[in-house]
């Protein structure tokens, strides 16, 4: 990864020029590497500008070294646009303010990382929105954004970025600060003036060869500094990639949102046939014209459980108009040749559709299980009028070539996304990617196309510009970059003088690392290094909006380190045996420490990436046969140690909170501040001992160590409850475990026996089984296919495992409690989401008449994590997220619902409260701990 030698001076100079936030380590470099494309390119540095000063001084330093620069927001760039050598200067960790909203002109002033989702939050009160609004909207930055001229599905309507950009300031790689916008005077500034001389030279060229329909995003866009366009440099600037200058701030057009609109969807025979619809329904003004496949709604329909009806076909468009002129709907059906339509005007229905466009941007890099599709001719584009001609085209090439890729996108704009399942871990693979590229690149060009229509050329299409540009274009190219950037330190290789496509791939064709795991890894072929390579760096684990739950580490900290991306990144350096070689390297154990097992990325991510697994894999490896940290022996051995409590538990409660408490927390590994769980004075199975058995169906309730030992009542509530309902409540005779706390602390093989005896136990009772916690029931149905494989007692046990909602869900005739007027704030457990899901409960509650606001994040305890040392601070932190306001906010008089023991937990210690199982809130009555 470089040596120190190389690194030292760079990071010296940064610092003593003022850039106080500089980090050479391998770790922090392996983040960076790469980002949501193919591409890896390891910097010397990654520094986090904290104000425009210090972009300055990061120029004018990589100036006098000679040293490349790249800027960067959210790394969401598919094409290898915000990866390079040198420096990498990330914005979106500081420089993230939304200056102003001016109302009156239609405006904001906005620093670089600020990201879009933030904006269009701050615009909202004032009926304003940004137009553009490219699927990774929640975490893409304006910087980005105005880097490659993203433009997204409304694009149509509003405008790309750069319709949307009025004014720039820029530090150039000469070092001149520089503002630019429209009309600008070429006399103020020797760049512009230069700039102006080769424009006035050259207009024949950048008359009859850019600007020739709005996708056309490949090379740069001098049309706008025509003189018939008024010279505007800001236009201009967008799309360069960041190799004219770095942006210190900006000012963008706001556009006014609709109040209503109307969704459209139209179905047809395949892509190529709703491709064909295109041209006349682009004369009812839609403001976005969406081609989805039918492939990809399977795929999320496989994921993401049912989706909202569709019409007949097996390709659609998705036509959004603003208002709700029920002729004007007609009218487009009308002139659509349709199959079949459907007029969509209720929003929430509405949101569900494009939410399957939104998700399917993800989740089509695994349309096909076999192999995974990749970026690298991601976002083509030709006059919609040839739009279908085209897809006939391209789906012949790629069929001749034996490869695969499900296409989607702006159909309005004639921009077609999709991920192309490459063999590039196959010998050849990589003359294949680039010999397609080649071709594909041929055939859009004979359509007057470009081989980008908003996510720019970057490392990926670079070398294929003169297959769309004649040498006199390129050569303007390259005079125009010569006067913004002489020394070629702005994200060199990048459109002017580009490095060669199949140059600087990532190896996805990494060593296979099947023997020895912990885990089966069963969805991908029992490979380790499959598995970590399933992150294609898209980073929806970077979403900090309310609602979301993946990945609550980074929501406290915005630290990439602390993203399922960034953790994914560092192991997949593991597994190429490239930085980190190995299981026990600083950088692994650095990256992994404040995930929190949380296991929402398995559900959250577009790719399915598991951290949770990863990291108890990773434990595996490091601890095996070795001592390990204190707190794996006593958090992760908290089943046996209850055990041994529940003989005395008094006399254990009073030494856990007495003078010697705090030394034994250091010697546990135990943070100092956090308190110790009480133990109930008499477990749930000893008050199951005596109870009298009901009469009525069978049903096994699992009893798991924290109900058992801490928290008996939510047991005695789940019992009364089931027995109501007319069941007969068992338990397993012998005590039992899930092995959950080995699992998280990476103490498989102790995991595995335990998982098996609990299998065989519940296989054998053949009897649905309700778990009442959820990170137990979970293991079920989950973790225990991986450490134990699809056997047919592993796949009974997964089926016949429920929670109480479920379960109650599908008793015929069963109806809930009348709970109206209780009013609960409900915190979901993270496995549950992630596992589970909470439909089931969401419903259960509806029924019940719960006034309920649902909270999105993690409780921030997550078992054993926010106990151990040095965690503290970010549990706290990440309870701070969405628990603890929402709780604050509704006030003594409600109830806090929450069926993790760790949710409940953390609420006792942090805010005095009390949390509810919903086990207690169906028994009723406050002496069973309801708050009303």
């Amino acid at each position: 990864m470089g040596t120190a030698e190389v690194t030292a001076p760079v990071v010296e100079a940064l610092r003593k020029a003022g850039i106080a936030e500089v980090d050479d380590s391998a770790r922090r470099r392996a983040e960076y590497s790469t980002d949501a494309s193919l591409y890896r390119v390891l910097p010397t540095v990654v520094a986090f500008p904290r104000h425009a000063d210090e972009v300055v001084a990061a120029v004018e330093t990589c100036r006098s070294l000679g040293v490349p620069l790249t800027a960067r927001g959210a790394g969401t760039s598919i094409a290898g646009n915000a990866v390079g050598t040198g420096v990498v200067l990330d914005f979106s960790r500081h420089l993230n303010r939304v200056h102003e909203i001016d109302p009156e002109s239609g405006t904001a002033l906005v620093d670089p990382g600020v990201v879009l989702d933030d904006l269009q939050r701050q615009a909202a009160p004032h009926g304003l929105r940004f137009g553009p609004d490219p699927s990774t909207h929640s975490r893409c930055t304006l910087g980005g954004m105005i880097g490659n001229n993203a433009c997204g599905s409304r694009a149509l309507g509003y405008g790309r970025t750069a319709d949307n950009l009025l004014e720039a300031d820029i530090v150039t790689g000469t070092g001149e600060l520089l503002h630019v916008a429209a009309g600008a005077d070429p006399e103020s500034s020797p760049t512009l003036a230069a700039l102006d001389r080769i424009v006035r030279s050259r207009l024949d060229v950048i008359r009859t060869e850019l600007g020739r329909f709005s996708r056309q995003v490949s090379g740069y866009s001098l049309e706008h500094l025509l003189p018939e366009h008024g010279f505007d440099v800001a236009k201009a600037l967008v799309g360069t990639e960041g190799t004219w200058g770095v942006l210190r701030r900006a000012r963008v057009r706001l556009v006014r949102a609709p109040k209503v609109t109307t969704l459209v969807v139209l179905g047809y025979p395949d892509m190529a046939a709703a491709a064909d619809a295109v041209p006349a329904l682009l004369s009812s003004g839609p403001t976005a014209l969406e081609g989805l496949d039918a492939r990809i709604v399977e795929v999320v329909r496989n994921r993401k459980g049912a989706v909202p009806e569709l019409p007949r076909g097996q390709g659609w468009l998705f036509a959004e108009l603003r208002g709700d002129d029920p002729a004007e709907a007609k009218a487009l059906v009308a002139q659509s040749g349709a199959l079949e339509a459907r007029i969509v005007r209720d929003s929430a229905e509405a949101a569900a559709l494009w939410k399957i466009r939104e998700d399917g941007a993800g989740l089509a890099a695994r349309v096909y299980g076999d192999r995974p599709g990749h970026a690298g001719w991601e976002d083509a584009a030709v006059p919609p009028e040839h739009l279908g001609a085209y897809l006939r085209e391209f789906e012949a090439l790629l069929a001749d070539r034996d490869l695969r890729g499900v296409p989607y996108g702006h159909f309005g704009d004639g921009c077609v996304h999709i991920r192309i399942d490459f063999p590039l871990d196959e010998r050849g693979g990589r003359k294949v990617f680039h010999d397609f590229l080649v071709d594909a690149a041929k055939l859009v060009a004979g359509y007057g196309g470009s081989m980008s229509g908003e996510h720019g050329d970057g490392r990926a299409r670079g070398e294929l510009l003169p297959l769309m540009y004649s040498q006199a274009a390129l050569d303007t190219f390259a005079e125009v970059k010569n006067v913004f950037d002489p020394q070629d330190l702005l994200n060199p290789g990048v459109i002017v003088r580009p490095r060669p496509a199949d140059e600087d791939l990532r190896d996805v064709g990494r060593r296979r690392m099947t023997t020895g795991l912990g885990f089966g890894y069963h969805h991908d072929g029992g490979d380790f290094g499959a598995a970590v390579h399933r992150c294609t760096g898209v980073g929806k684990c970077r979403v900090t909006a309310p609602g979301g739950v993946m990945c609550p580490s980074y929501r406290a900290t915005r630290d990439e380190r602390d993203s399922t991306r960034g953790r994914a990144r560092v192991l997949q350096e593991l597994a190429n045996s490239a930085a980190t070689t190995d299981w026990r390297s600083p950088e692994v154990a650095d990256v992994l420490d404040l995930c929190l097992s949380c296991k929402a990325c398995s559900s959250d991510c577009p790719t399915g990436v598991d951290m949770a697994t990863y990291k108890a894999e990773t434990l595996y490896q490091r601890y095996r046969r070795r001592p390990r940290p204190a707190s794996h022996y006593a958090l992760g051995w908290l089943p046996r140690w209850a055990k041994l409590a529940s003989r005395m538990p008094k006399l254990v409660n009073r030494a856990m909170s007495g003078p010697l408490a705090s030394l034994g927390k250091r010697m546990a590994g135990v943070d100092p501040r956090r308190s110790l769980p009480v133990f109930a004075p008499r477990t749930f199975r000893q008050w199951f001992a005596e109870h009298p058995v009901a009469d009525g169906k069978p049903v096994m309730l699992w009893v798991d160590t924290f109900t058992d030992h801490f928290t008996p009542q939510v047991g005695v509530a789940a019992v009364r409850v089931l027995e109501d309902t007319g069941f007969s409540v068992s338990i397993p005779d012998k005590k039992l475990c899930c092995g959950l706390t080995w699992i998280s602390t990476g103490q498989l093989d102790t995991a595995r026996r335990m998982v098996r005896r609990s299998v065989e136990t519940l296989a054998a009772a053949g009897t649905p089984v309700i778990g009442l916690e959820p990170s137990c029931t979970a293991v079920f149905r989950s973790d225990a296919l991986e450490l134990l494989g699809p056997t047919p007692e592993v796949n009974a046990v997964s089926g016949a495992m429920k929670t109480l909602a479920e379960f109650l869900s599908e008793v015929d005739g069963w109806e809930p409690p009348d709970l109206t007027g209780t009013s609960a704030v409900v915190q979901p457990h993270c496995h549950q989401h992630a596992v589970m899901g909470f439909a089931a409960d969401r419903k259960l509650l509806e029924r019940a008449g719960v006034e309920t606001k649902v909270v999105g994040g993690c409780c921030g305890l997550a078992g054993n994590f926010g106990a151990e040392a040095g965690h503290y601070d970010v549990s706290v932190a990440v309870a701070e997220n969405e628990l603890l306001p929402a709780v604050r906010e509704a006030g003594e008089g409600s109830t806090v619902l929450t069926d993790g023991f760790s949710c409940r937990t953390q609420l006792g210690q942090l805010v005095h409260r009390d949390g509810t199982h919903l086990a207690e809130l169906l028994a009723g009555g406050d002496e069973r701990g309801v708050s009303r």
